[in-house]
């Protein structure tokens, strides 16, 4: 029971904090959490420790556990690490996927301007398909390292996401690029499809700084 308590404050918390329901910099007391939770403090503090290892709450002096910063030089660095992870992940998924999974996920990306033009069901359903595309990739590599590499990376990417709003312009270039991914990798074009991942988190980089970038008098 304590244990399935924990994950369930271990899940409901990261959501909140990928979400930014809970911001970088606020406090999370155990008393105060514990209580909103409804849980006890023993599976909150095992929640919360999983929670610093993942980065996303640190211990502070005088304040307790606090939700970590985001900021450009995290960016950076969390992009240099996902460019080595993902163009390795695309390498070997292309060399050991299953053709029809990713032929239904090409089709999947041809209908991307599509929901991208829709309401936000259509836009969630194109972040929906993107998810379908990682899960593809994390089978094919056949790589339990990568896979929990790439696990532990995502966790920080969401919340890095939410430094550049919905840019209609840049989804609508991400969905070309990721459907060039998919081609490659449904190709069994490792090299490509190395590539094309390259160019997608190079853009991808550039359109979160210009976003995060304090606006010129």
């Amino acid at each position: 029971m304590a244990s399935r308590a924990s994950d369930r404050a271990y899940e409901l918390l990261r959501d909140e904090i990928l979400d930014w329901q809970l911001g970088p910099g606020t406090t999370l007391g155990e008393v105060e959490t514990a209580a909103r939770l409804g849980i006890s403090r023993t599976p909150l503090r095992a929640a919360l420790g999983r929670l610093q290892a993942d980065g996303l709450l640190s211990a502070e002096s005088g304040r307790g556990l606090v939700v970590t910063a985001v900021s450009t030089e995290n960016v950076a660095e969390l992009f240099e690490l996902r460019q080595a992870l993902e163009q390795q992940a695309a390498r070997l998924a292309a060399a050991r996927r299953d053709p029809q999974v990713f032929k239904a996920l090409l089709d999947g990306f041809r209908e991307a301007p599509a929901l991208l033009g829709a309401d936000d069901p259509g836009r969630h359903a194109y972040y929906d398909l993107v998810r379908e595309f990682d899960r593809a990739v994390d089978e094919a590599v056949q790589s339990s390292y990568l896979v929990a590499a790439l696990a532990g990376l995502r966790i920080h990417l969401a919340r890095v996401r939410r430094l550049s709003k919905d840019n209609p312009e840049r989804l609508l270039e991400a969905a070309a690029e990721h459907r060039m991914i998919v081609q490659a990798i449904h190709d069994g074009d490792a090299e490509l499809a190395s590539h094309a991942t390259h160019v997608h988190l190079a853009k991808s980089f550039h359109a979160i700084v210009e976003a995060a970038a304090p606006a010129q008098p």
